[in-house]
């Protein structure tokens, strides 16, 4: 089985990248947070892989962190959720605030996630939430989560281009600034947008 690829990025796209590994490209389905974190095409490039097997076909999914693919294996486990399924999940919301849904038993934030009914939340709670103990959780900024409203301007931030890590340095530097704008999403994304700039 193939667990990591080391090589150069040929192509990539928000959910695929292929990766150039001694004159072969291999195809990896990835998620919008590793599309994120990946450098410009041409540049080296290091991936952590899951190979699904089925009848018909062998699938590569990459991670940039570990964390994501280890989420990404746990999430298999559950019945109802395949490759393409949990490859959606990890891309609608941050693996640590994943974490921290499924700990705290929210539903209501999985049901935001496209693909995941109220069926499905119930059964990732049930199924997970003893088996994340070693996972880390949510950036923490000031001593508290940065919770939904934070969440959500990380995710708009990063849709809109920037880089994860410099999103989540201008969200920290907004809130402590400003510690009232954590829980307001439209304060808080102007805010990292100046902080940014």
């Amino acid at each position: 089985m193939i667990a990591h690829l080391r090589g150069r990025l040929f192509s990539k796209s928000p959910n695929q990248a292929v990766v150039e590994c001694g004159g072969v490209g291999y195809d990896v389905t990835i998620s919008v947070t590793t599309f994120s974190a990946l450098p410009v095409e041409g540049a080296e490039v290091s991936l952590f892989v899951h190979t699904h097997v089925r009848e018909e076909m062998i699938a590569l999914f990459g991670f940039a962190e570990t964390q994501e693919k280890r989420l990404f294996e746990k999430l298999l486990t559950i019945t109802g959720i395949g490759p393409k399924l949990a490859i959606t999940v990890l891309s609608g919301i941050a693996a640590e605030r994943l974490v921290m849904a499924i700990r705290g038993q929210d539903h209501a934030t999985l049901t935001r996630i496209p693909g995941i009914g109220k069926k499905t939340a119930e059964r990732v709670v049930l199924e997970l939430k003893d088996k994340l103990d070693d996972m880390a959780t949510a950036p923490v900024v000031g001593g508290a989560h940065l919770g939904a409203a934070g969440d959500d301007a990380l995710s708009a931030l990063v849709n809109l281009g920037y880089v994860r890590p410099v999103a989540e340095r201008a969200i920290a530097a907004a809130v402590e600034k400003q510690p009232d704008v954590a829980e307001d999403f439209d304060r808080l994304f102007r805010a990292a947008m100046a902080a940014i700039r």
